[in-house]
């Protein structure tokens, strides 16, 4: 079997190539199927949560939408089920004030507990045309019971790849042993990110290839298409140890996206970035 799947984005392709044998070559078999270790699927399902929530999050947002850290007063050690309250709170304050304006609100949200156990809520937010985003959002936490914000604007360079890797983390051991201490029903909820119903979930083009098209991209690399540029980084091949499938891996980026905002993020142990 020889196919590619295209996921398009506004600024960004993504290629996916799946064959028999490592070349594609004529008479080339697939690798021979072995059962994967525990540590094999925890890190492939790891790579697939990461997949797509990446495509996700380029499906849905834009440069400049919102990385929001939400944090309740330092010192402070919140309940899960006030986290929760203060969440439906936010979310509903957003979603009205959104609904007025006629304009869709879109998120995306993980709990987090940091390395001293500090409870905080990293939220990607769509802005809205006409008006200071920001300042609504700082306003709906309040409104929720919440302390402070911490912002940032998202970026292209990568492909949020570096985002999705963060939302979708697994807890390091600081931070189990933090969760340790809360009802497993609860922990669970600090392992797992949620997103609003409203936004679009991507599907790729698939297509059917010949096996000179796979041997060739194997041999000379892949070519990008007119106005765009492959990122060498996102290159990989390899074999899929539970299909016995090669495959080929690429994303290419519309030209001019080269140096688009990549600020800093932050790393305030309670709520920043590495919280």
């Amino acid at each position: 079997m020889y196919r590619v799947e295209k996921w398009s984005f506004d600024f960004s392709n993504e290629y996916a190539y799946k064959y028999a044998g490592r070349y594609g070559a004529k008479g080339e078999k697939r690798a021979k199927k072995v059962k994967p270790t525990p540590e094999q699927i925890k890190k492939q399902n790891q790579t697939n949560r990461v997949n797509k929530l990446r495509r996700l999050i380029k499906a849905n947002f834009k440069v400049d939408d919102i990385w929001a850290t939400l944090k309740f007063q330092k010192g402070t050690r919140v309940t899960v089920e006030r986290l929760n309250k203060c969440i439906t709170k936010f979310i509903a304050y957003l979603k009205y004030r959104y609904k007025k304006i006629s304009q869709d609100f879109k998120w995306i949200y993980r709990k987090e507990i940091g390395r001293r156990g500090g409870a905080h809520v990293h939220f990607i937010i769509n802005r809205f045309e006409g008006g200071d985003t920001d300042k609504l959002i700082k306003a709906a936490w309040k409104s929720a019971g919440g302390y402070s914000i911490n912002y940032e604007c998202l970026y292209e360079q990568g492909g949020y790849e570096d985002l999705a890797e963060y939302i979708a983390k697994l807890p390091d051991e600081q931070v189990d042993n933090q969760l340790s201490l809360f009802p497993e029903e609860e922990r669970k909820q600090f392992k797992a990110y949620s997103c609003s119903r409203n936004l679009i979930r991507p599907e790729p083009e698939v297509k059917e290839c010949r096996r000179r098209t796979v041997r060739k991209l194997i041999e000379n690399g892949p070519v990008a298409t007119p106005g765009y540029y492959i990122d060498k980084n996102s290159i990989y091949c390899g074999t899929n140890p539970f299909t016995g499938m090669s495959y080929y891996r690429y994303t290419e980026f519309r030209l001019g996206t080269e140096a688009r905002y990549k600020p800093p993020w932050l790393d305030d142990d309670e709520g920043g970035r590495d919280g």
